[in-house]
């Protein structure tokens, strides 16, 4: 798979960027992007085993890779954790050149051969976004923010592919208020664990799914894992 700091990746990716709008990320595309770029067929099947279907996934990749630069240089030390999450999503969708490329990128990997895919990459992002932010969690909280998160950018991404409003100040209003929802679910979660039964029904599940591991804390080549260790009494 290609790497976006690839000399001849980037060119092909550039080029291929004039002719999504009209052609999507299709065969077609990326036919003319090697014809734009005068690089080998052979060359950029290389780099690009699937054609455009690499090259849109590398795309995606493009925009987790500058959102992370932009967080990095941002000074997040006086912002609230969920002020900071919208920022980086924010960041993220600020990223993108055009959106038709976007867009076409959505319709193919809703199609059903690359939904999958599709998937992985706003999973992807999600992770980034959280990795970005020094997220630690070893357990079932690392599956559940990036679950989470995943919908609240999917979301979000769909609003502000038909905003038109200045400097897209509907997005980020509604991007805050699905993280407003999702802090009220917090908040629910903490006043069912104070109810009696639903808090002790909720507390077993919980100590259950705490032995769930993250990959970066299983062991072998499996995403994920399950702890033996007890959890405290």
């Amino acid at each position: 798979m290609a790497t976006i700091e690839n000399d001849t990746a980037t060119r092909l990716l550039d080029a291929i960027l004039a002719h999504v709008p009209f052609d999507g990320w299709s065969q077609t595309a990326f036919e003319a992007a090697i014809s734009d770029t005068d690089i080998s067929p052979a060359v950029a099947r290389g780099l690009f085993p699937r054609g455009a279907v690499d090259m849109a996934a590398a795309f995606h990749r493009r925009g987790d890779d500058a959102m992370a630069r932009a967080l990095k240089e941002r000074d997040l030390s006086a912002m609230r954790f969920r002020d900071k999450v919208a920022l980086a999503v924010r960041l993220r969708l600020e990223a993108v050149e055009d959106k038709e490329a976007v867009r076409r990128g959505m319709t193919l990997f809703a199609r059903p051969p690359h939904s999958a895919e599709g998937a992985r990459l706003v999973w992807n992002t999600a992770d980034r976004i959280w990795t970005a932010l020094g997220d630690n969690s070893d357990d079932i909280n690392w599956y559940t923010k990036r679950a989470t998160l995943s919908g609240v950018y999917s979301a979000t991404v769909l609003y502000w592919l038909g905003d038109d409003s200045p400097d897209h100040r509907a997005t980020w209003e509604f991007l805050d208020r699905r993280i407003d929802d999702v802090m009220q679910i917090e908040k629910l979660k903490a006043q069912i664990r104070k109810t009696p039964g639903l808090g002790q029904m909720m507390k077993g599940t919980e100590t259950a799914l705490s032995r769930l591991a993250s990959p970066k804390a299983a062991h072998g080549d499996l995403p994920g894992g399950w702890s033996l260790k007890r959890s405290p009494r």
